[in-house]
């Protein structure tokens, strides 16, 4: 697979790694108490996050040029708009479950910890199966192209945490007390050691994200197979996804065609990857960049202005189909 190479040092990569993890360290002490966020604080954490993120591509534009900055600007707009639909799920987790809004931040700084272990992994195990096995272009491009699908006409379909067979194995291993105690995870009682179902959510927003996870990473890898800049869009887009979920809350509601962008810009990307093992080849990072801006421009607007006049206070999110006012459908 004809794709962009440079050499990064060891120490570039320790240097990044060690970045996001003083970021999430700087995050977690921000955000230590129990409280709400609410939307002033979300907008602030967003800003400096996607602030951050642009900011790495001017580093990378320095150091490597301009074909380096612009694929990794395309990789990271891919993730962060996909990203978008990982919120829609976290927020229907947390209204099935009943989450109290003070608790929500700790399991989604948890969650992000396991999204970005998660990528590393799929990253360096699909860009390696990509340089080894040309084939395996035509099975990522095929599988996305079919995510792109089934997300344009199953979007409507009710989807129960409770049921996802990792949160059941884990509450058949696990001892399981099916109520919140405070921010814990985990708690003696009577003298046993017991999962709280806040661990049973952190579960049940972990099992969700793998699945978003092979989407993004393959998306990513459509557009570069270079582990440094797919590592560091896929990073830097997923470091903002907590303040993005509190930013967002009030107003998912509205996103109601931004679905529909989301499942072009996977078929797109699915397209691209099959092409560039073809006479075809690569498809122009400008003109990718070019699909991606003007997809997510388009699905945003068309969502925006079908919804325009509508009523929605600012709070925790409740997609379609959730109602977060009945903790009687908090599972036992």
């Amino acid at each position: 697979m004809n794709d962009l190479s440079f050499a990064v040092p060891l120490w570039v990569w320790a240097a990044v790694t060690a970045g996001i993890g003083v970021m999430l360290a700087v995050d977690l002490i921000a955000h230590r108490d129990n409280h709400v966020i609410g939307f002033r604080e979300a907008a602030i954490w967003s800003g400096l996050w996607i602030a951050i993120g642009l900011g790495f591509g001017l580093i990378l534009l320095a150091w490597q040029g301009g074909e380096a900055s612009s694929t990794y600007y395309a990789g990271y707009l891919i993730e962060k708009a996909l990203s978008i639909d990982n919120v829609f799920v976290f927020a229907l987790v947390f209204s099935f479950f009943a989450v109290p809004d003070a608790y929500q931040h700790k399991v989604l700084f948890w969650g992000v910890i396991g999204a970005l272990a998660a990528r590393l992994v799929f990253i360096f195990v699909g860009a390696e199966l990509l340089q080894v096995f040309f084939w395996t272009a035509y099975l990522f491009g095929a599988f996305l192209i079919w995510t792109g699908y089934k997300m344009a006409v199953s979007k409507d379909e009710e989807v129960h945490p409770d049921r996802n067979p990792v949160v059941r194995l884990v509450k058949k291993v696990i001892p399981t007390d099916p109520r919140f105690h405070g921010d814990r995870f985990f708690m003696r009682i009577d003298g046993k050691r017991v999962a709280t179902l806040l661990f049973v959510v952190l579960v049940a927003v972990e099992a969700t994200d793998l699945i978003f996870a092979v989407d993004s990473v393959a998306a990513v890898l459509a557009i570069t197979t270079n582990t440094f800049i797919v590592w560091t869009a896929n990073a830097f887009a997923v470091l903002g996804l907590r303040s993005l979920y509190f930013c967002l809350a009030g107003l998912l509601r509205r996103f109601q065609y931004l679905h529909y962008g989301l499942a072009v810009l996977l078929a797109f990307a699915g397209v691209k990857l099959i092409l560039s093992e073809t006479p075809v080849g690569k498809l122009p990072i400008p003109l990718t960049l070019s699909v991606i801006a003007v997809t997510i421009t388009v699905s945003i607007a068309w969502s925006l202005l079908a919804t325009r006049g509508e009523d929605h206070p600012e709070g925790t999110a409740t997609p379609p189909g959730a109602d977060s006012h009945h903790p009687e459908r908090r599972p036992s």
